[in-house]
């Protein structure tokens, strides 16, 4: 009944009268159990979903997310379940007393939670390839990466299980899967969202955001969650600006060059120049450094999370993907200059950038340098060399990520595989990524196109 439907066409139908929340919660549930084979879940909380609607229905369900079933990557705390963070080591942990202050205020929103998401472990990891649950499967070609290490959260929206779902992003790890699976994604300014209840990667470069296949959709659950939260040291509590204005008159929109076009490999060029063109802009402007903003995003990365999980890689080695285990014991042996360096880098470059954002309100990206590769796929060529597929998949995002900037990944519907470009906007600002993203979903350009469905 509701496979495809938006999350503001349910919530339309439950306000209205036409569709009950639990009828919302069973077809979830009956698309979970038949997805199977994509390897998304990892846990189904069906009598809670149910319990919830039912709690709903009686009570004459209020809020703009009345009624629509969502799903968490599995590093967001649920009540009474372990939070796995995609690990071996932390599911026999005690569960968790309380929900992650995201999910609180979805289900505040009238939104209905039912169940986790497959991730990378520990959320190192470009690929959705997790060696304890499995690899996540890309519901446009199952023999395809997912992307991470939101997998689950791109997957399970793009195979129209859930018309919503959390995932986090420290260096990429919601405009990847959002690009390779074809769908829309939100990684907000730094600080805008809590991270309150989630276990964390790297908590100077973390932050969470919505999944969804229409923009309107990320911007309910954006607006649900926005606002302070003691919790998290970092959120600030502004509140989400109101939508901007439709059309994208007034706005100065440029490519990203050097880098970012370097990098990007030719279904990526030819999205990004898809998207540009239809946004009538021939600008071009260097992001100064991009190249070193990313190695120093690297150092930052390897170095705290390598200090969180010491004790980990000290007492239970094995346990550890091998690929994740191996980065951090490098990052543990970083000299602490580099992680200075890294840091007093990292101001200057925002210093660069934001005076690229005095000529210019959006600058456009590629999300990932091609579509996605083959699950176990260690290499590519990308600009006639041959490189490691893990690294590279957010080449294209940890410049942007690495100074909190807000990103609005949108998909483009391409022959074969779809892929995302980035709509990056000033600090504060998602309601500008948003505007030119939703026109741009409004002028056909990009959309999330149905598995098994060429463009």
């Amino acid at each position: 009944m509701t496979a495809w439907m938006t999350a503001g066409q349910i919530a339309t139908g439950v306000l209205g009268g036409d569709l009950t929340c639990r009828d919302a919660v069973m077809d979830a549930l009956d698309r979970i159990a038949r997805a199977t084979p994509i390897n998304a879940f990892t846990d189904v909380l069906a009598g809670r979903a149910l319990e919830l609607a039912a709690a709903h229905d009686g009570n004459g369900p209020q809020g703009p997310l009345a009624g629509v079933p969502f799903a968490v990557k599995n590093l967001f705390d649920v009540e009474e379940l372990p939070t796995r963070a995609g690990s071996l080591i932390n599911r026999r942990r005690a569960p968790a007393t309380a929900d992650a202050f995201a999910v609180q205020q979805l289900e505040r929103a009238g939104a209905i939670l039912v169940g986790t998401l497959n991730m990378g472990e520990y959320a190192y990891d470009f690929t959705g390839e997790n060696a304890h649950d499995g690899a996540c499967r890309n519901p446009h070609d199952p023999l395809r990466m997912t992307g991470g290490s939101s997998s689950g959260s791109g997957a399970a929206v793009a195979a129209g299980v859930v018309p919503l779902t959390l995932g986090s992003d420290t260096n990429g790890s919601i405009r990847v899967p959002a690009s390779l699976c074809g769908v829309f994604g939100l990684k907000p300014t730094y600080g805008r969202l809590s991270r309150a209840g989630t276990f964390p990667f790297v908590s100077s470069l973390d932050h969470i955001g919505p999944l969804a296949r229409c923009v309107h959709d990320l911007e309910l659950a954006y607006q649900a969650m926005a606002g302070a939260d003691p919790a998290d040291p970092v959120c600030t509590g502004r509140p989400a600006d109101p939508p901007g204005p439709p059309g994208i008159e007034g706005l100065r929109i440029a490519v990203a060059g050097g880098h970012f076009l370097s990098n990007a490999g030719p279904d990526a060029l030819a999205a990004l120049h898809k998207v540009a063109a239809a946004l009538g802009t021939t600008a071009e402007v260097e992001v100064p450094e991009a190249a070193r903003a990313r190695a120093a995003a690297y150092v930052i990365t390897t170095v705290e999370g390598a200090a969180l999980h010491l004790d980990r890689l000290r007492t239970r080695p094995g346990d550890f993907d091998p690929d994740v285990r191996d980065r951090l014991i490098a990052g543990a042996m970083v000299p602490g200059a580099f992680y200075v360096q890294a840091q007093r880098f990292r101001r200057w470059y925002r210093e660069q950038v934001m005076a690229l954002f005095g000529h210019w309100d959006v600058l456009l990206a590629a999300a990932t340098p091609c579509t996605a590769p083959l699950i176990g796929q260690k290499t590519m060529e990308l600009g006639g060399e041959t490189v490691p597929v893990r690294a590279m998949l957010g080449v294209l995002t940890q410049p942007i990520s690495f100074i909190g900037l807000p990103v609005v990944a949108v998909p483009v519907p391409m022959p074969g595989l779809p892929i995302g470009v980035q709509v990056i906007a000033a600090p504060w600002r998602e309601a500008t990524a948003l505007r030119v993203a939703r026109h741009l979903e409004a002028e056909g350009i990009v959309r999330a196109p149905w598995p098994g469905r060429q463009a």
